[in-house]
């Protein structure tokens, strides 16, 4: 066990501080941050296989940034190669961190079913500055940003149509709970480290793989947990319903029903809460000022944690493809 991690972020550490983080500053646990001497594991020669897939990859393929493993190939069409392979030496696969059918992770966005237009909206407002992020040290919001003022408009709008191309599925299960696993962080996103402890939730969600072998391998089927406060979905419910106040922008009046998205408006059901906050808190603290930020940032401007929290959590709980939402 990798256990010398836990130094550089437990939940201990994201704890402690309970409700008295100030509002305005990013909460630690929705920005994890690989801490100082941060290393994978060593490559043990073996290679890599995950449920359900005939494949084999070595350790090396799952770290090589120009190689979306492609465990399920059945899954989703044929991958073009911005997204398969980049282009050396610095428009890195799409499907490496993205997987290989646009899941994506806690530590990123999931792009499968966003609308072409939205995502090549995203990666100009990354190249023209205008999308950044709260913490600037966060590998991945660096790497998008570096990405997006690196690959062509050819490349963008290649990578742009295949992920909107593929179905989004649902990858998260949303657990409401008081006490949580003891995590680190395993790269960027947080991990159980397995000891057995466990701590308050306090304000905060949680999101860890449920098999970290298989997600440290990209597959695209790796399925996640966010735990999240008790009365969290019923709360984000009726924040949803009645905007935030009471008196708010309802969230489906630009995201549709279901929260499943309307045209360029992206959905946000059934994907990841801890990047939802991020979202969120970003649009509020000016660091995401592209598209969409003129029509966010009056909303957001009025929430708290707690709600951001709870709206998030909810979002998370539904069908990805708005479906049965009301249910």
């Amino acid at each position: 066990m990798r256990s010398f991690l836990l130094l550089g972020f437990s939940c201990a550490l994201l704890l402690t501080a309970g409700h008295a983080w100030a509002e305005d500053r990013p909460p630690e646990w929705a920005y994890p941050v690989n801490p100082p001497g941060f290393k994978l594991p060593p490559d043990d020669g073996k290679p890599r296989q995950v449920p359900d897939s005939p494949v084999q990859y070595s350790v090396a393929q799952t770290r090589d940034r120009f190689f979306a493993p492609d465990w399920h190939p059945a899954d989703h069409r044929p991958m073009p190669a911005v997204v398969a392979t980049g282009r050396k030496p610095d428009v890195f696969a799409c499907g490496f961190c993205h997987r290989a059918d646009g899941p994506g992770g806690p530590e990123n966005a999931s792009l499968a079913g966003l609308s072409a237009d939205y995502i090549e909206q995203q990666m100009a407002d990354f190249k023209n500055g205008l999308r950044k992020t709260s913490v600037p040290e966060r590998g991945p919001s660096q790497i998008m940003i570096a990405l997006a003022k690196a690959a062509t408009d050819q490349e963008v709008s290649a990578a742009a149509e295949y992920f909107a191309a593929l179905k989004p599925r649902a990858t998260i299960r949303v657990v409401e709970t008081d006490t949580v696993p003891k995590t680190y962080v395993a790269g960027w996103f947080l991990a159980d480290a397995k000891t057995g402890e466990r701590e308050p939730i306090g304000n905060h969600i949680i999101v860890i793989p449920e098999d970290l072998a298989q997600f440290e391998s990209r597959d695209a089927r790796s399925r996640f947990i966010a735990y999240v406060p008790i009365g969290s979905i019923q709360k984000g419910k009726e924040l949803v319903a009645k905007g935030v106040g009471g008196g708010g922008t309802q969230c489906a009046g630009c995201h549709g029903p279901g929260l499943a998205g309307v045209g360029g408006i992206p959905a946000i059901a059934g994907r990841s809460p801890s990047y939802a906050v991020r979202q969120l808190h970003d649009f509020k603290s000016g660091a995401r000022a592209g598209s969409g930020s003129e029509l966010m940032k009056p909303v957001v401007e009025k929430m708290t944690l707690e709600d951001m929290v709870a709206l998030a959590g909810y979002a998370a709980s539904l069908p990805p493809d708005g479906v049965s939402a009301s249910k």
